[in-house]
């Protein structure tokens, strides 16, 4: 960014909003700084469908946010999502000599890039690579071989692959918008950054962000990704069937749908109208507003039907002891984690971002874990990098650091 790299932005580019939220990288973490939402145009189900108009969307975001941060945004990193989306487990090792020896960084960097070296079709990119554990001479689950013994190392990687011309679509959206992309990031990956407690991690938790286009999943168990995966159904879908069901334009459908929707059609109580809008000139109808419930409940058990049967193909239904946890706009349909919950048979809460300094409370919102999760991520990447910029505090600490030395 303009004044410096202590700003870290991230800008989520979704199907029905445009995100940007900018924070401030300081001794103690990152502070908020501004944030701006933008209807989406041009995107469609996690994809760029119309490349002008998703400029366009994302230049008025930004504009926005920086106009409150003053500073002009540069860089920023940005989240991929949609049904190209695919992941997939991979081992790879080497061998360290007849005799054992002291594993190095070096070692462990090459193990990975053997587990890395999977065929993938000529359109598909490795958007992260996440190892799960490391095998040391048959020593199992070891988390940090560096400065063990051994004389073969093996490691144990979830890949999670893209489509790289919707992956190179997005970035160019962002480039031709005047802001380079640093890094791509799972965008269900992104939300478990914010949302998921250590404990759900540790005995094993599926993420569920429904998005506008479809709903996204990472399943983390004993502390690593086990699994990523799309489900082609989120948000839209339900939009589309209430303007199908009560005949009324798609923009009124979803006014209806957030204001009365429910996905249990008996949590509404049976004398309860609503004022539909019709489609062209017609006037207005008054309908009972269990006729929304019974468009939107089969919908909702249809889309955790499908979640259901794709973990267990996966093989990783069994691993989800603490349940699910749901992000994303969509997950705010009321009675929604009830159908979750009688669907899967887990327990199911909602996933609200963990705040970061200063941010302001609508920002903790379901609908916003993605992006906040994305600077999360970012961050802790960039730390574990060990590429942060000190700032002045930190500059000072460290003078007197040498001063006692």
């Amino acid at each position: 960014m303009g004044k410096g790299d202590n700003f870290l932005t991230a800008i989520d580019v979704g199907s029905a909003k445009t995100c940007v939220v900018v924070a401030e990288i300081g001794d103690s973490g990152l502070r908020y700084r501004a944030s701006a939402t933008q209807e989406s145009r041009g995107s469609r189900k996690g994809m760029i469908v119309d490349l002008e108009k998703a400029i366009a969307s994302i230049q008025k975001a930004v504009e926005e946010a920086e106009n409150e941060v003053g500073v002009p945004i540069g860089h920023a990193v940005t989240g991929i999502a949609g049904a190209h989306i695919r992941g997939v487990n991979s081992r790879g090792g080497i061998s360290l000599g007849s005799r054992a020896r002291e594993i190095t960084r070096e070692d462990v960097r090459q193990a990975v890039e053997r587990a890395r070296a999977i065929a993938l079709p000529e359109d598909r990119q490795i958007l992260h690579l996440l190892p799960q554990s490391y095998v040391l001479d048959e020593q199992d689950g070891i988390h940090d071989p560096l400065g063990m013994m051994g004389s073969r190392l093996e490691v144990r990687v979830h890949v999670a692959t893209a489509s790289a011309s919707a992956s190179q679509n997005i970035i160019s959206a962002l480039n031709r918008a005047g802001v380079h992309v640093d890094d791509t990031i799972f965008e269900a990956l992104a939300a478990a950054e914010c949302v998921l407690r250590s404990d759900e991690r540790e005995l094993g938790i599926c993420l569920a962000d429904i998005g506008a286009g479809s709903t996204d999943i990472v399943v983390i168990h004993e502390g690593v990704v086990v699994h990523t995966g799309v489900v082609p159904v989120g948000g839209d879908h339900f939009t589309n069937d209430v303007a199908v069901g009560l005949r009324t334009p798609l923009a009124d459908a979803e006014k209806i749908k957030k204001a009365f929707g429910c996905a249990i059609v008996t949590r509404i109580p049976e004398p309860n109208e609503i004022e539909v809008p019709a489609v062209g000139d017609r006037p207005s109808r008054l309908m009972p507003q269990r006729l929304l419930g019974e468009v939107l409940e089969p919908r909702a058990r249809e889309m955790f039907e499908l979640i259901r049967d794709h973990l267990r193909q996966a093989g990783v239904m069994e691993l989800c002891g603490a349940g699910m946890v749901l992000a994303g706009g969509g997950a705010k349909l009321p009675s929604l984690l009830e159908v979750a919950e009688d669907v899967l048979r887990r327990p199911a809460r909602m996933g609200y971002a963990a705040p970061i300094s200063r941010m302001p409370e609508t920002l903790a919102d379901p609908e916003y874990a993605t992006v906040i999760g994305m600077l999360m991520y970012a961050h802790r990447a960039r730390l574990a990098r060990g590429t942060q910029v000190p700032t002045f505090g930190s500059k000072l600490k460290s003078l007197f650091a040498k001063k006692g030395s």
